[in-house]
């Protein structure tokens, strides 16, 4: 069984994955290309604009990234060990930032910076405050 989380966009864009993928190795965390809408891909492929569903490879794991309108849904497995829930974390931040998303929580919706300051993340991308 599979763990949800979702970043809206509202009126603003979802941000293109090369840079959530820059933004991500400037901090340390490579991302790579596993499968592009059910098909296996490349490392460095990129994604068409009208991508439907990601996977993309983290050090830790493999995330699957679905787009659902203006909303993104990361989904990880239910087992996944500390480490794999920290990547999961990551990519949700890392889109959040770069799009100006909002991260759908039970609490409410979060900003990037509220979701990074809550949750577990690699280190690198930990808030300073």
């Amino acid at each position: 069984m599979g763990m949800e989380q979702t970043v809206s966009f509202a009126a603003k864009s979802i941000p293109a994955y090369p840079a959530v993928r820059d933004f991500l190795a400037q901090r340390g965390f490579p991302l790579q290309m596993g499968m592009i809408d059910g098909q296996l891909a490349f490392p460095d492929e990129l994604p068409p604009d009208s991508w439907r569903e990601v996977r993309l490879r983290t050090p830790q794991g493999m995330v699957t990234v679905r787009r659902d309108g203006e909303r993104l849904v990361f989904v990880t497995w239910g087992n996944a060990d500390a480490a794999m829930l920290q990547a999961w974390n990551a990519l949700v931040w890392a889109f959040a930032e770069v799009g100006g998303g909002r991260v759908e929580t039970p609490e409410g919706a979060l900003d990037a910076r509220t979701y990074q300051e809550r949750v577990e993340l690699p280190v690198g991308m930990r808030s300073e405050s």
